[in-house]
């Protein structure tokens, strides 16, 4: 049975840059990094109402795919535009642009600085869940 999401992982060659871009996202450092001394080659967030796990991995150890693939996670946004303009101003690039998919709700995306797409999406659905 699934039970929800456990870890989102996403991949930087540029560590450094990249904990300190999603710090600057979440507005706090990450709570865990690997190693615990010298360059970091892991480093996780918990953020929202259930402590979803964010990660971000040294690209060096990102698993082989025999062909492309990947997956496009959302993640729960109270303003879809608000939070689409900040990650812009902090150097993300559009993907796709804010657009109303019904009644209530919304979706974008953006290509963070290191290449991994990260979506946005407000839901009336999951809003009043975790009301």
């Amino acid at each position: 049975m699934f039970r929800g999401l456990a870890n989102l992982n996403l991949v930087a060659d540029d560590m450094t840059a990249a904990v300190a871009w999603y710090a600057e996202v979440f507005g706090t450092p990450p709570y865990f990094v690997r190693p615990e001394q010298g360059p970091v080659q892991y480093a996780e967030w918990r953020f929202g109402d259930d402590d979803d796990e964010f990660a971000l991995m040294d690209a060096r150890f990102r698993p082989a795919l025999a062909q492309p693939g990947g997956a496009l996670m959302s993640i729960h946004v109270d303003d879809v535009r608000s939070t689409f303009d900040r990650l812009i101003a902090l150097g993300a690039t559009a993907f796709d642009p804010v657009t109303q998919r019904g009644e209530g709700w919304w979706s974008a995306s953006v290509s963070d600085p290191f290449g991994n797409l990260l979506g946005l999406i407000q839901s009336p659905h999951w809003a009043a869940q975790h009301a």
